[in-house]
Formats: structure tokens, sequence, C-alpha cells
């Protein structure tokens, strides 16, 4: 959280920030390229994505159930089919160059949610949310996901446009962070111990009992927030943690506003989807965060050389990131996990 205040205190120290169409030419940048985003773009992209979200929870998740295996497996390809279409649309709109920023941060981000997705079933256990109720929690998360993402970005374009530190900087955090999660750090997660949500606890009467997918309900005449408005609380805190290791990723990729934004919210978009879709073998994918960490290290290091001017090709980038991911996800499938208990997911899926 210190981070971030001190990101905001230094955006507001700055000069005045050119509009997110404008291109500034930084140290690391390729001053022959030139990509101009109008504000319609984003005012449209933006409105696909509401329009999207309300025929999802409007049309198809009216009634309290627990999604079943073909209904998940539906959605997610239709999440992934439209994050695909945008992309074409980019490779022909934007060039090779752009698409290929495009895809290589779509499938960074993507990986990073698959591997917050354990942390989920951490607190979804902790809280006793029966699977019925969790699309309800998670979707509201995913809005709230999307809203802190846009903030971070906005925040992390305008520091790059001022101050030519930021790229190094942001870097050696993606290292820092490669290094947590190979040696597990992000893994252990205590609700019991975290101060925002005790306070939430004391700042809204609660109650042990759902009401259905209410976030809160009537008891004895009082309104009480339900044990699913305090589960949304700690998920919406968790991913604004996990904004602090994805967005700098998504900047070692690509300096372009929108690039970042879209493929940030595709990747949000899908994770719901997956998330019931890998119901209960999440643990499967026990080696992912190795593979992680060796990518967000390889882009830490990719954006702290850029500095001394020594770029490495955006098409080297996506091959690294497609070729690690692809590596540490089948030998998570052909080398069974660790019976430890760390990675049990059963018990949040009924």
């Amino acid at each position: 959280m210190r981070w971030t205040a001190v990101i905001v205190a230094l955006t507001l120290a700055g000069k005045e920030s050119p509009p997110l169409a404008a291109r500034v030419v930084r140290p690391y940048e390729d001053p022959g390229r030139d990509v101009e985003v109008h504000w319609y773009y984003y005012a449209g992209f933006i409105a696909f994505v509401i329009a999207m979200l309300v025929v999802d929870l409007k049309f198809f998740h009216t009634e309290e159930h627990e999604p079943t295996l073909k209904e998940s497996a539906t959605w997610l390809v239709v999440w992934i089919s439209l994050a695909v279409i945008f992309g074409v649309i980019i490779f022909i709109w934007q060039g090779s160059d752009i698409g290929i920023e495009y895809t290589a941060g779509y499938l960074i981000e993507y990986s990073l949610s698959v591997d917050n997705m354990f942390v989920f079933v951490v607190i979804f256990t902790y809280f006793a949310v029966p699977l019925k109720y969790q699309h309800q929690v998670l979707f509201y998360g995913i809005l709230g996901a999307i809203i802190f993402r846009g903030i971070f970005i906005a925040i992390g374009v305008a520091l790059i446009n001022r101050f030519d530190w930021v790229i190094p900087v942001f870097g050696a955090f993606l290292i820092f962070t490669a290094y947590r999660i190979a040696r597990g750090g992000g893994e252990d997660i205590h609700p019991e111990d975290n101060a925002i949500l005790k306070f939430a606890q004391k700042r809204f009467p609660s109650t042990k009992n759902f009401d259905g997918q209410n976030l809160f309900t009537v008891e004895n005449g009082k309104r009480l927030a339900t044990p699913l408005f305090i589960t949304l609380i700690f998920i919406e805190m968790t991913d604004v943690v996990f904004a602090l290791d994805s967005i700098p990723a998504i900047f070692g990729i690509t300096k372009e506003p929108f690039i970042v934004l879209t493929s940030n919210v595709f990747a949000v978009l899908g994770l719901r989807a997956l998330y019931f879709t890998l119901a209960g073998a999440m643990n499967r994918l026990h080696l992912l965060h190795y593979g992680l960490a060796v990518v967000l290290g390889f882009v830490g290091v990719k954006m702290i050389v850029e500095l001394f001017h020594i770029e490495i090709p955006i098409w080297l980038s996506l091959g690294v990131i497609i070729g690690v991911l692809a590596i540490t996800t089948v030998l998570s499938l052909k080398i069974p996990p660790k019976d430890d208990g760390k990675n049990d997911t059963s018990s949040a899926h009924g």
C-alpha cells in the first residue's frame, strides 16, 4: 500500500501529463513508431466490456447454481475467443509489432491470473462460501479488479511519461517479485490476521448466515452484511496486491496505454470462467509459479537493460513467455504434486 502511495505522490508532483493519445519518446523507445489511439476507442472498448458483463450476469447467471464444467468451459472459450479476435484486429489495425505486444501482454496477465486463483481457493475455503455463491462474489470482484487496474494503468502511464527512472525501477520490482514467487512467498494467506478485514468486520455489522447471493440481509430488523460481502472485500483487497505485480509486468512488454489496458481487461474477464473450469484440479498446476517467476524475472531484466539502449525484440519476448509457460505446464501435468496439503482445493468446491 505504501508503494502505491509513493506512486500517487510522485504523479501529483510531476508536470502536466500529455493526453493518452500522445506519444512521448523515451530513451528505451523506438522514435520511429507512431501509435495514436483516440479517446473514443477507449470509450468503445469500455462500453463493450460493460455490455458483455451485463449479458453474463443478467442472462446467464440470474439464478444461484453451481456452475457446471460444460457451462464454465463454454464461457472460457467465449472469453478467450474474444481476446483472440481482438488480437487479430490489433494485428490488422496497428501491425505485427503491436499485435505481438498485445499477445505477450495478454499471456503474462492471464498466467498471473491463473496463479492468483490459488488464493481465491484459500479465501473461499476460509469463509466457507458454497460453490453456488462464488460466481456472484467473483463477478463483483472482477468488476472491481477492472476499475482498480484502470486506475493503476493511468498512474503507470503518467509516471512513465514523466520520469525516465520508472521503467528500471519497475524492472527491479519485478525481479524481486519473481524471487518471492519462486520461493513461494505469496502462497500463505491468513485472512484472520488482516487488519483491513478486521476493520471491515467492525465497521459493517455482519452475520454468519448466507442469504442467497445477497451481500446484505436483514435480521431482527437490522441490516447486516452477509459472509459474501466480507469475502468480496478481501478479494478486492488481494486484487490490489495482485495488480502491483501485474501492471509493472505489462509495462515491460509495451508502453502503449491502449494495449496495456485491453490485454489486462481481457485476461481478467476470463478469470472467473477459468476458475470454475479448473475447480478441483488447480493443484495439478503446482509448478506454474516457477514459470511465472522466470517470466517476471526475464521481463524485469528486459526493462532494466532497455535503459542502456539494449533492446530485446518483442518476438523473442513472446517466444520466451510461451516457451516457459508451456514447459512448466507440461511438467506440472507429468510430475505429481507433493501431497503436503497446501494445494488441496477440494474443500473449496463442495
